[in-house]
């Protein structure tokens, strides 16, 4: 005797099954479904998450996938892709003796593109030609931007699934939709038989919602009363109704001098696809939305429960034609009672788009946490304190996702952050670091290759010649790393002081010294005078001078030109869409880390895993990149715009490189963030309501630190922690912060990668350098403050601007504030965009005038910002100037801070 479901098939209906399983495909349970009469499948991400994370149906392959370095999203990718196939070949026959009409599997777009067009036909695209199967059939939701990739994808010839259709006034656009793709096809003379195409027409959730209504409503009428039996008599109705009226418009359609045009060149029509059709209230029928919709050309697709069911006790009959006077009165009478049952029928679209993309991101989220378990990695996740600042954090990132944020940075969308063109044109040329840390270790056997030759050649100690993003990364490095076996000593010099440069002159050889020579633009004056020093002097030691040179800049720059031109050993040329503050994974940070001896595999296979973590597929609580900025981002826009940095001892270097890349790139419009260094942490009185403190370590911080945390916790400061797996996880952090950065940027509204003033900067120093050498003296310029033989001058404008502040007082906050100034050799003036400090001299008088020299100030902030007096600066400091020499590898104590 043949199963109820063969039987449905006499009367038009197909049956498909809505599940799929690895354990449910290879152990033969789906070929005997097949047998009774299954002629389908479909799936969608709850379906996925449910099959994944509750068996162990996938565990051989994920060992299998995750060691090839695959991203969660990529493993589900490669998990649903293998599941789908398996389920074309299964359906096979039932394809070929049905003339495809049936046989089909169908696989979801991400629901994270549910309202993007062009991001939804390339997905479908991709997911067409991934699968390769002839019975594939492409899920698409009917939002209004799913329509028209719909039409395209069809026209293309990607058979279409149309998902989540709730609303009669969308189903008619549904089915337009369908026949705009066939007309498209038509005109171009493509045949139309091939193309098969179903509406997924949701049923349950419409009861679910209208009864829930009925339920409010019918609270707010006195028991007993005709008019609250006549309303709770419509309970459980208006799923079947909305379902009829929908059949019946599919037949007016699919009947029209429209589609007569269409089938006489060979189309089909779109059939009514029965969806959701389990009962969710148990007072129901429990085969209630399969029993009332049979009939002609439609498609019900059951869960496993519910076709059994259906197979034991269904009623077979074709009854979707039935009581259509009926279902419309309904929708006439439900106003009536105060029911909007259409309005709430087409709240169920967005509805259904939030809850498969929580079941999409909760699904990623698992496979993030199988796949770093597998690695031995666990995923590292901070601890936001307190709970408010944790709600905000959760809150702007719901946000950030509606946005797609995560999307359209990997995008490099450069409307993130301004509408200005200006600006845009800006950021689309920054953003090259996204893929830095990939590209990169493709080069590490390459890098590799290089510092041995420069090591078996006899060089011993290397000289980097750069500036601020040129030099900051590879001094991190070097003071985290120290020198590995056959590395070479690194002096980073990236000052201009005339005691710098003599000594590292006098502390090295010419014969056995490499220059890295760093500048992207390869214009900076001071690299450019370093440069030029330097092979003079190399060059007065040896023919070959060039031998001991190596450039690190963008391409065809004024300094590779100057390599070419004097005999550079080699030029790395870096890529141009790098900004020198996010160039620490690039040719400027891992050519020195190179020749250091550093294990560039493990520092790389660090900042990659982060990488694709924080990738265009995760989730904002599994993106830790943008959890991070998302909460400093509203921390600052909630006056904690003082981020002060409490590393462990295994990153006690990392906050000189982070606070040039928050300051620099937050810091304009008269808003940004102001890291905080090297400062001692101190109990929460000191502190003003301004403050974050961001701690993060490999071990333990030592018992003081903890402590302190735990009080500044405990007295409602922000803090953030987490711990990282070990020191190489340095190549995280740098992705992290950068990725981070980029968010805060587009919550507090500033660009992150534009420079204002720094070309007016450059050309006001170049201005007061000609002058200087012109008149001996540079411009005299009104004084500002004068204290303890510290002059500082600038122009009138900007004086008024810091007048408020000077003699150590912030009057718009009431509260001291401290900078100081060492010298080391003779006096030293700064001149940049106008702003001017003289400094004495060691032990000279400070009463005296100041002496001018070239070398610039070297101003920093003090060891403590906390509250208190300012402690002034000591005019004999012998703090030494900014040459730093790395020898042998660090230790990594506590003891080491």
């Amino acid at each position: 005797m043949s199963s109820r479901i063969e039987q449905l098939r006499s009367l038009g209906q197909s049956v498909w099954l809505d599940f799929i399983r690895r354990g449910h495909l290879v152990s033969g349970e789906f070929e005997r479904l097949i047998e009774i009469g299954v002629a389908g499948v479909t799936s969608n991400p709850t379906i996925f998450h449910q099959a994944i994370t509750e068996s162990d149906d996938y565990d051989a392959a994920l060992h299998e996938l995750v060691p090839k370095g695959l991203k969660a999203v990529e493993l589900f990718d490669a998990l649903a892709i293998e599941d789908i196939q398996m389920a074309c070949d299964r359906l096979r026959p039932v394809y070929e003796r049905t003339g495809g009409l049936d046989g089909r599997v169908s696989i979801e777009v991400s629901p994270r593109l549910a309202h993007d067009t062009r991001g939804t036909i390339e997905e479908a695209r991709r997911l067409h030609q991934a699968v390769g199967r002839d019975n594939l059939m492409v899920k698409i939701p009917a939002t209004l931007e799913g329509l028209p990739a719909i039409a395209t994808c069809l026209a293309e010839g990607i058979c279409i699934n149309v998902t989540l259709t709730f609303s009669l006034a969308r189903y008619e656009q549904v089915m337009d939709a369908y026949l705009s793709g066939l007309e498209q096809r038509a005109a171009k003379s493509l045949p139309l038989q091939p193309m098969v195409s179903v509406a997924s027409f949701f049923v349950s959730r419409v009861d679910t919602k209208v009864d829930k209504a009925i339920d409010e409503a019918v609270k707010e009428l006195p028991e007993g009363t005709p008019a609250r039996a006549e309303l709770e008599s419509l309970k459980g109705q208006a799923a079947v109704a909305n379902a009829r009226l929908a059949y019946a418009r599919f037949k007016q359609v699919f009947s029209s001098p429209r589609f007569e045009v269409l089938r006489a060149r060979g189309a089909r029509v779109q059939r009514p696809l029965w969806a959701s059709t389990s009962t969710k209230n148990p007072a129901y029928r429990d085969t209630l939305y399969v029993d009332e919709l049979i009939g002609p050309d439609t498609v019900n697709t059951m869960p496993p429960q519910t076709l059994a069911v259906f197979n034991d006790h269904g009623v077979v009959e074709a009854r979707v034609e039935r009581d259509l006077d009926r279902a419309r009165e309904l929708f006439e009478r439900l106003p009536r009672h105060g029911i909007p049952a259409e309005a709430l029928i087409a709240q169920l679209e967005p509805e259904g788009v939030t809850a498969f993309a929580r079941s999409y991101d909760a699904l990623i989220e698992a496979l993030e946490k199988r796949r770093r378990a597998i690695l031995g990695r666990p995923r590292v996740s901070p601890k936001i304190a307190p709970s408010a600042v944790t709600r905000a954090t959760h809150a702007r990132l719901a946000q950030l996702e509606r946005e797609s944020f995560i999307r359209r940075l990997w995008a490099r969308d450069e409307t993130l952050w301004s509408g200005d063109p200006v600006h845009q044109h800006v950021a689309r040329t920054r953003l090259g670091w996204l893929d830095a840390p990939l590209e990169m270790t493709a080069e590490i056997a390459s890098l590799k290759a290089f510092a041995g030759q420069i090591s078996s050649e006899g060089f011993t100690r290397a000289v980097l010649l750069g500036m601020g993003g040129s030099s900051l990364a590879p001094e991190v490095l070097s003071r985290t790393f120290g020198v590995g076996q056959r590395g070479l000593e690194l002096t980073v010099l990236d000052s201009t002081s005339p005691a710098a440069v003599r000594a590292v002159g006098e502390s090295h050889d010419p014969g056995t010294t490499l220059f890295v020579v760093s500048s992207k633009t390869g214009t900076t004056l001071e690299v450019l005078s370093l440069e030029k020093h330097f092979f003079e002097w190399a060059r007065r030691a040896r023919a070959d001078a060039g031998r001991g040179f190596v450039a690190v800049t963008d391409p065809d720059t004024p300094l590779e030109a100057l390599a070419r031109t004097r005999g550079y050993r080699r030029v790395f040329t870096n890529r141009p869409d790098i900004g020198g503050r996010y160039s620490a994974l690039s040719y400027f940070g891992l050519v020195p880390a190179a020749l250091i001896g550093m294990d560039l595999t493990a520092l790389l296979e660090h900042a990659l895993d982060e990488a694709r973590a924080c990738g265009p597929d995760s989730v904002g609580v599994e993106n830790f990149g943008v959890e991070l900025g998302a909460a400093l981002g509203e921390l600052a826009l909630r006056g904690r715009d003082k981020v002060t940095f409490v590393p462990g001892p295994e990153f006690e270097a990392f906050g000189d490189w982070a606070e040039q890349l928050l300051a620099e790139s937050t810091g304009k419009d008269a808003r940004g963030l102001v890291p905080v260094t090297g400062e001692a942490l101190a109990p929460p009185d000191r502190y003003g309501n301004d403050r974050v403190f961001v701690a993060f370590s490999v071990n333990d911080l030592p018992r003081e630190t903890e402590t302190l945390l735990e009080q500044l916790e405990g007295a409602g400061h922000a803090v953030l922690r987490w711990r990282d797996p070990e020191p190489a996880a340095l190549g995280a952090e740098f992705v992290r912060w950068e990725i981070a950065t980029a968010t805060i940027g587009a919550v507090i509204g500033v660009d992150p990668f534009d420079e204002p003033n720094v070309t007016e900067a450059k050309q006001a120093t170049q201005a007061a350098l000609e002058r200087f050498l012109k008149d001996g003296r540079f411009a005299a310029r009104p004084r500002l403050a004068e204290s303890k033989g510290i002059a500082v001058e600038a122009p009138q404008a900007i004086g008024d601007l810091l007048a408020p502040r000077v003699n150590g007082r912030d009057a718009s906050r009431g509260r001291g504030t401290t900078s100081r100034c060492w010298a080391t050799s003779g006096a030293r003036r700064s001149s940049t965009s106008g702003f001017s400090a003289s400094v004495p001299p060691p032990g000279g008088s400070r009463s005296s005038p100041p002496r001018s020299a070239t070398g610039p100030a070297s101003c920093i902030p003090p060891a403590s910002s906390t509250r208190g007096d300012p402690t002034p600066a000591s005019s004999s400091s012998s703090r030494p100037t900014r040459v730093r020499t790395f020898r042998s590898r660090a230790r990594i104590s506590p003891s080491a801070r």
